[in-house]
């Protein structure tokens, strides 16, 4: 568990003890107003802690699959009729959804919710006596909206942009660019007043480095929001971070995503914390582990088993010194001490399409992940219910599975914005034409990543070379959209999807937001 989870918890339950009592009739003789609470550190932390829950809840759900499962990183098909769910995640492989999609709603209402409970905690600040406290905390929850805004202009493009809390007035759209300026904006007025402490106490909330990992990642996409390409503030931003001293590529790329990762790692500029039990809603291994790995790793839950990746994004990890070629599962699977994993089941429950005269025969199966994903149904995008059927698909197990959870949650901390992210988009905007600074070239960038994963160094870099370094490194961390996009590879086919609709690099508008209100504008071609 997390050190700064336990302390938020601690401080709530404090808050709670002391406004609680079994009598109803005594006097009252202190009392919380704004004019005493919040007024320290910790108070004020306290009373921001709902826009850091409500920012967890579904990054690592919803937000995930559509910036992954649409893309060539990951495939969620069928299997056994399980999680066909109306057809949700075939959609945004197929790149055929509407504004009806169940994922585009709930990513909508979790981005603009906490934006709207970032405003409103900002409002009730309001009066709090001034103090050193106050001013940081509202530069954190000004940053944390700032970032909800670009997450929802990177997959909306044109959105509303609300900064005040309780008014009746139904906002309009803002147009892409302008919400650009106004989060670029934000997060410049906001810097002076954001910590650079890296360490536990900051751990989970914004500071100088986030807003400048934000600005570098806008830049970087720049020529997509705004028509006009940012490349040397790319470099600026980049240079902030790396300048500071206070990051650094960590030594086990795998030990990275462990359960009990947290403050500790070098190479998070933010990122979000979760915990099985007190700060829920990091699934991974419940969607990418067949449930015959449960023993393996000890597991008290029954695993899921529908998400993979498809043959053409795995044939990216080809260097097999690469320590990030390891985190995939492939071929016969064998438990730590060596022997392989059976499962017991019958010659027609093995292979459905077994016609012989034994259908009922026992057989002893190696489970064995094979990159194959044919859909025996093709209407409804299922793989099979025959345990060759449930093995179809090589699995991601970057986030390792927590053997302290008692249900799917695990405790894993997801990165947002990571330290290896910053050296790779200073090498992209070098190579996209940017002044190089500090006598680093793209080059010495990306070689400086390789070798500390082990991979081979190269002699030369360019574009497409660097966007496969990119899938190699920040699989399963939600920038696959975006680089494709940038890259202009998003309408390209993988997998089974064809569909080369421009329009479709952004999500609509959802259904029920547009009968809310009126002032919204459906985007082009829905």
């Amino acid at each position: 568990m997390k050190t700064s989870i336990h302390k938020y918890c601690a401080l709530l339950f404090a808050a709670i003890t002391i406004s609680s009592c079994t009598k109803v009739d005594v006097p009252v003789e202190t009392e919380l107003t704004p004019s005493n609470f919040p007024t320290t550190p910790q108070q004020f932390i306290l009373a921001s802690g709902a826009a850091y829950a409500q920012l967890r809840g579904s990054f690592a759900q919803s937000y995930w699959q559509m910036q992954t499962l649409s893309t060539d990183e990951a495939i969620m098909p069928a299997r056994a009729g399980g999680w066909r769910d109306g057809g949700r995640y075939q959609q945004l492989h197929y790149h055929n959804w509407n504004a009806d999609l169940p994922q585009v709603q709930d990513t909508w209402t979790w981005g603009f919710g906490t934006i709207s409970t970032c405003n409103r905690i900002i409002a009730t600040f309001a009066s709090s006596p001034d103090n050193a406290a106050k001013a940081t905390t509202i530069a954190e929850l000004r940053a944390t909206r700032a970032m909800m805004f670009f997450f929802m202009m990177d997959l909306y493009g044109n959105i509303p942009v609300v900064t005040t809390f309780g008014s009746a007035d139904k906002p309009a759209t803002t147009a892409r660019k302008d919400v650009f300026a106004f989060i670029e904006k934000e997060l410049n007025e906001v810097i002076p007043n954001l910590s650079t402490v890296v360490d536990q106490t900051t751990y989970g909330r914004p500071t100088q480095f986030t807003a400048y990992a934000i600005l570098a990642k806008m830049y970087l996409n720049a020529e997509v929001y705004t028509g006009t390409g940012r490349y040397n503030d790319v470099v600026k931003m980049c240079d902030n971070i790396m300048q500071s001293g206070k990051y650094a590529l960590e030594d086990d790329y795998l030990k990275m995503f462990y359960p009990d990762n947290g403050p500790k790692v070098k190479e998070f500029i933010f990122s979000i914390p979760y915990d099985h039990a007190l700060a829920q809603g990091e699934q991974f291994s419940w969607y990418s582990l067949h449930p015959a790995l449960q023993a393996k790793y000890g597991l008290l839950y029954r695993l899921s088993n529908p998400c993979s990746t498809i043959p053409s994004y795995y044939a990216q990890f080809n260097d097999p010194n690469d320590i990030r070629t390891s985190l995939w599962l492939i071929g016969k699977q064998y438990d730590f001490a060596g022997n392989p994993i059976i499962i017991k089941t019958t010659k027609k429950g093995l292979d459905a399409s077994y016609a012989g005269p034994d259908p009922t025969a026992p057989v002893d199966y190696q489970l064995t992940f094979t990159p194959d994903l044919t859909l025996v149904d093709v209407p409804t995008f299922e793989v099979g219910g025959d345990e060759l059927g449930k093995a179809k698909g090589i699995r991601n197990n970057k986030y390792y599975p927590d053997v302290t959870a008692t249900d799917r949650n695990q405790s894993n901390d997801v990165p947002v914005f990571r330290y290896a992210d910053i050296l790779l988009m200073k090498a992209e905007a070098i190579l996209r034409g940017a002044t190089p600074t500090n006598g680093e070239t793209a080059l010495s960038l990306v070689n400086q990543l390789r070798a500390k994963r082990k991979a081979a160094t190269w002699s030369n870099v360019d574009l497409p070379n660097l966007l496969q370094e990119r899938a190699r490194e920040l699989n399963w961390e939600t920038w696959r959209r975006n680089d494709l996009i940038r890259f202009g590879k998003y309408e390209e086919s993988w997998g089974y999807k064809t569909d080369k609709d421009v329009n479709k690099r952004l999500f609509p508008i959802p259904s029920a937001e547009l009968i809310l209100n009126s002032k919204l504008q459906q985007n082009t071609g829905y």
